[in-house]
């Protein structure tokens, strides 16, 4: 399948992606509502959600580039510092940004 890159095409690209979200959130919130929360339930569920953070974080030291690296650093350091994680994750993007402009 595949979709014209028109200005119509990725308005549509951008719908059916916001309908793949809508309809995963939401189903899971749905799904989930027939399922009793037991501790061996939340625990899987606190375990997955950092599966899938690490998941995403290390392929990208792994095969980054510089600014990638230095992104996750900066990010990483100020969670542990300031514990608090958007202002961390908005200076790694800002350094991401920096060292991409300058090389």
């Amino acid at each position: 399948m595949t979709i014209e890159t028109s200005v119509a095409g990725t308005l549509a690209l951008i719908g059916i992606m916001a309908a793949v979200t809508l309809v995963t959130r939401f189903g899971g919130v749905f799904l989930m509502s027939f399922v009793r929360i037991s501790p061996r339930i939340e625990s899987f569920i606190n375990t997955m959600a950092s599966s899938v953070l690490i998941a995403i974080i290390v392929p990208m030291a792994w095969e980054g580039d510089a600014g990638a690296r230095l992104a996750l650093l900066v990010t990483a350091a100020l969670v542990l510092l300031i514990r608090k994680p958007l202002p961390a994750i908005a200076a790694g993007i800002a350094a991401a940004a920096v060292v991409r402009y300058l090389t």
